[in-house]
């Protein structure tokens, strides 16, 4: 119930009629003053019971046992928490979940055992976060340094199954030290112990987004879980996961190496791409979880959810002075980037990985995208392995949860050498063409300066089915860039000219006449290209593409599946 009342009214005046109210009409009344907004007093309905009867001896032990689960382990351990930078895991969840798990299961679990372990070691339930429903699991270091044992096995399965049925997003909070071996009967190789959290890890893929942060080492088993995640957080200076421990590398390969050395936030964010994203402490880890999850729907089939439109951080008439004439100079692509999206919707991940193809979400005028793009600032925007599989990935999972996908392309196309044919060069590049090939969400193509090779194949190109393949005048689409070709081409004809003056002047001549072939005019006017489009009307173009295919449907051909990922 809405009541008004004067403007002159005090607060306290405003809080005694919305108590009457509220004992009156058995609802919450929301008191306004004069003309505000926002509501002074908010009051709850007043409830009266029928009977006096209270909660009985029988429910006070009850909670006294919930709140010994609830201390966790032995207080020596507890108390080393801070020196490493953590919170105790119950402390964890008041920060994640500001208002409380909705449930916990399995609290009780070893409740009754001769070593009492407070649930096992592992937390799992339901909570709300950022107004959005979740699943979540998190491990207790103080017991058994956050180990796995058969009743949080089971817990962890149950909650996974529990995801599957519900289709709503998984978040977990990880500090584990792995299997405790010394009780490995019961659950490692059972079909329903350890092993089968692969398995759910793998039905959930794709079916609800699954988001990881990393708090400690995680070694061997639990150390997959991190990796099959949709997105995994490490945290600097706690954060480490890896397939063995230091010591167990030391009796197998003799090799002396830290944790942090051998798996932290570093090795992963930087060599392995298996870290998306690295926070400075766990509020950071927080937020960026908290922005995350603003692009991502909340199960599979479900569009994600819009946000408030916004101008752009950077004034889009801008964009052609950013992006150089020269098709060889490097420039910042995150500079277009931030003339096109809404205002602070910029979110990149694995930013220090494969640095030469930029993967992020945005928004453009609130529309979630995920954007691959180019960056000319690094290996001249050439397409290395790393970023063929860091691009591949990243479509393949917007795809996955109905994200569109806009292209953003300046690249000489994949690079050559031994280094990178002995690094998988064609296999990762691969998996990059088929992603964008089998991706189903409506895909924007935009060339903003070079598209030499098969790099227009990978940036969805026109012959891989986007909704539009828009140009901007700086854009040139070619087999190889001018220099290349001449080279490939005329170089006995140019060997054969003795006057160096006359040679350089042949070899402009022709480097112009091929410029000219693979200018995106030329592209246009064989309708090759579907647009060239002024730089400044970029973000206006895109905003009208997006809308326009919003809900388009496309079909992949019957089958199974694929053989290439």
């Amino acid at each position: 119930m809405d009541v008004r009342i004067s403007a002159g009214a005090s607060e306290e005046e405003a809080s005694a009629i919305a108590a009457a109210l509220a004992e009156h009409v058995e609802s919450e009344v929301e008191v306004y003053v004069g003309d505000d907004e926002e509501p002074t007093v908010v009051q709850e309905a007043s409830v009266e019971y029928e009977d006096d009867l209270g909660p009985t001896e029988r429910e006070q032990l009850l909670r006294e046992e919930i709140e010994e689960i609830e201390r966790g382990g032995p207080e020596k351990y507890k108390e080393r928490l801070p020196e490493q930078g953590k919170l105790f895991v119950r402390d964890r969840l008041d920060l994640w979940f500001p208002d409380g798990p909705l449930f916990e299961d399995g609290k009780f679990a070893e409740f009754d055992s001769e070593d009492r372990l407070p649930a096992d070691g592992l937390l799992t339930g339901a909570a709300e976060f950022e107004d959005r429903e979740v699943h979540f699991m998190a491990n207790d270091f103080t017991v058994k340094a956050g180990s796995m044992a058969g009743k949080g096995v089971e817990k962890f399965l149950r909650m996974q199954q529990r995801a599957l049925k519900s289709g709503k997003p998984v978040l977990y909070l990880m500090d584990s030290s792995g299997g405790r071996i010394d009780q490995q009967r019961g659950f490692f190789a059972n079909r329903e112990g350890i092993g089968k959290y692969y398995y759910n890890h793998s039905m959930l893929s794709g079916r609800a987004p699954q988001i990881c942060v990393l708090y400690g080492p995680c070694i061997a088993g639990a150390a997959y879980t991190p990796v099959f995640a949709d997105f995994t957080v490490m945290v600097e200076g706690m954060s480490a996961m890896a397939i063995a421990s230091p010591r167990m590398v030391r009796m197998v390969t003799g090799e002396e190496i830290d944790m942090q050395e051998l798996g932290g936030p570093r090795i992963h964010a930087e060599h392995s791409g298996s870290a998306d994203l690295v926070a400075r402490d766990e509020e950071h880890a927080r937020k960026l979880v908290s922005q995350l999850i603003t692009y991502l729907p909340d199960k599979a089939g479900e569009k994600p959810p819009q946000g408030e439109p916004k101008p752009p951080k950077r004034s889009p008439e801008g964009i052609d002075s950013v992006v150089p004439s020269e098709p060889n100079r490097g420039y910042d692509m995150a500079d277009v980037i931030e003339r096109v999206v809404d205002r602070d919707s910029y979110f990149e991940l694995k930013p220090d990985y494969g640095s030469e193809i930029i993967t992020a979400y945005a928004r453009i005028d609130g529309r979630p995208v995920g954007i691959i793009a180019n960056q000319p600032n690094h290996r001249a925007g050439a397409i290395f392995p790393d970023a063929a599989e860091k691009a591949a990935e990243f479509i393949w999972k917007s795809d996955a949860y109905e994200v569109p996908l806009l292209y953003l392309c300046d690249t000489p196309g994949f690079m050559a050498g031994s280094g990178v044919e002995k690094d998988a060069i064609l296999e990762k590049g691969k998996k990059m063409i088929y992603a964008t090939s089998s991706a189903t969400v409506p895909k924007q193509c935009v060339v903003v300066r070079k598209a030499y090779g098969a790099g227009i194949y990978a940036m969805s190109g026109p012959a891989y089915d986007p909704e539009s393949t828009i140009a901007l005048p700086s854009g040139e689409i070619g087999i190889m860039g001018p220099e290349a070709a001449v080279n490939a081409v005329y170089r006995n004809k140019l060997d054969d000219i003795n006057d160096a003056e006359e040679r350089a002047a042949r070899e402009a001549e022709l480097r112009e006449e091929y410029r000219e072939d693979i200018d995106v005019h030329r592209m246009a006017s064989e309708v090759v290209i579907d647009e060239i489009v002024p730089p400044s009307d970029l973000r206006e173009e895109l905003v009208n593409r997006f809308a326009f295919y919003e809900g388009l449907e496309k079909d992949l051909p019957d089958k199974k599946h694929g053989t290439v990922l």
